[in-house]
Parts: C-alpha cells; sequence; structure tokens
C-alpha cells in the first residue's frame, strides 16, 4: 500500500468514525417506544407492497397483526393467499371491498363496503393483542367521502392502543390524516411498464 493510499484510507476510517460518534449521540436519546400511525400515499407503486413488507416483518417478530382491505377485492392476491395458508393464526385478513368505484357503478354499495369495512378495522384496532394493523386504500374510501376523516383522525388519536401500529395506505391521503400520523411517506412515479403496454403481473402487482 503506497503513503497516498493510506492516507487515503486513514482520513475515511477518521471521518467514518467521527459519523458513528455523531450518529450514536444522536441514536442515545432515541429512547421512546410506541405505536405508530404509518400512512404511504402517493402515485407510485409500492404503497401496499411496503405496507405488507411491515406485516411480514411483524409476524417474524411474532407480533399479532391484521389486515382489512378496503378497496381490492375481486381478484386473488399473493399476500392475502400467502397470509392465509400459513400466517392466519397471527394475522387475520379481511377482504372488504369488492374493487375499484369504476369497476362496481355502485355508489350505495360501495359506501356500504367501505362502512363495514372501518367498523372491522376499528374492532381490530381496539384489540390490543393486534400489534399492526394494515388498512389498505382506505385513502380511496376517505378521497371519496365513503368514510369520514374526521372520525378516522378522532379514533386513531383517542382509541388507538397505544403500542398498535396502524398503516394506512392509497393514494391521495388528507391532509388531516396527513397531520395526525407519525410516519407519512408519499411513493413518487418515475416510470411504469403499464404506460409501456405491460399489463399487471403476478408477483409484482399482486
Amino acid at each position: 500500500m503506497t503513503e497516498d493510499t493510506q492516507a487515503d484510507t486513514d482520513r475515511h476510517n477518521m471521518k467514518m468514525a467521527k459519523k458513528k460518534a455523531a450518529r450514536d449521540k444522536i441514536m442515545s436519546t432515541k429512547t421512546e417506544e410506541k405505536g405508530l400511525i404509518i400512512v404511504h400515499t402517493g402515485k407510485g407503486k409500492g404503497k401496499s407492497s411496503a405496507a405488507f413488507g411491515m406485516v411480514f416483518r411483524a409476524i417474524a417478530h411474532d407480533m399479532k397483526s391484521a389486515v382489512v382491505q378496503f378497496i381490492k377485492g375481486g381478484m386473488a392476491t399473493g399476500e392475502r393467499d400467502l397470509i392465509e395458508s400459513r400466517f392466519s393464526d397471527v394475522c387475520e385478513f379481511h377482504t372488504m371491498g369488492e374493487g375499484f368505484t369504476w369497476e362496481t357503478q355502485d355508489k350505495s354499495r360501495d359506501i356500504e363496503m367501505a362502512q363495514a369495512a372501518w367498523a372491522k378495522a376499528k374492532e381490530l384496532i381496539r384489540d390490543e393483542t393486534n400489534r399492526m394493523v394494515l388498512l389498505d386504500e382506505i385513502n380511496i374510501a376517505l378521497r371519496y367521502d365513503y368514510v369520514d376523516v374526521n372520525e378516522v383522525v378522532a379514533f386513531l388519536r383517542d382509541e388507538k392502543p397505544p403500542m398498535t401500529h396502524v398503516i394506512l395506505t392509497g393514494r391521495n391521503a388528507k391532509e388531516e390524516l396527513i397531520e395526525v400520523a407519525d410516519l407519512v411517506t408519499e411513493m413518487e412515479l418515475i416510470k411504469h411498464p403499464f404506460r409501456s403496454g405491460v399489463k399487471a403481473q403476478a408477483g409484482i402487482e399482486f
């Protein structure tokens, strides 16, 4: 190793040591543990996928979980099939929707199903044995006012058990929900194969 290479290595090691010391100092102040309100929104793909990743992570930690799907329901999905066949003892799965609104073309039925899904969601969240509850595509129901966002916010703020994580997915999350959330991620669309004529595929979209 040349002197210049050794000098570069030493500078790098010193820089990383300073970064580690600074990060360790920051991490030492993070002592609180609580159930989080998590929102995945935006036009990009990955909102539900990331949420299910969290559910599977929770399952791996033996954390009892539950899923309520507000819109999806007309077709089988890998997540639902896997949870129901392998993890039904630790994760309830409720598909309450009947498809997207442009498929059902029945607003009163959509509202009825969304309200039923919200009632089931409240029941699951109130059960303190459920450490994580995913409300998949609830933002769609909130966007069309099938469920009152103020009611959802009030429930999460006042009735959610302190150690329960709740994930809410879907485009166009309302500001009231973003305000009450602890963690909000917006998926940005850069490219999507659908625009190039590629259909939805197993393992990617469902």
